[in-house]
């Protein structure tokens, strides 16, 4: 079973303020901890922002790929 400490719905927010919400909660985890990122697309665009951001230092999970609904654990290390 997977626990989150935090969960971000992403269509919840205003475009604008997305990546900058992701962004918040996940540093805001602490090391071997993860969140839970719900999207309504597949968040290619913001896994390339997290490795150039942030590469070696988190994990990256599909847990739900579409069609409607992605659901990705992204995990701090």
């Amino acid at each position: 079973m997977n626990t989150f400490t935090a969960t971000v719905v992403a269509t919840e927010y205003p475009p604008q303020l997305k990546h900058k919400v992701i962004f918040e909660t996940f540093d805001g985890l602490k090391p071997e901890e993860a969140m839970l990122l719900v999207n309504d697309h597949d968040p290619k665009p913001l896994r390339f922002q997290f490795e150039s951001m942030h590469a070696g230092s988190y994990t990256w999970e599909y847990l739900e790929q579409g069609p409607e609904i992605f659901r990705v654990k992204i995990g701090k290390l």
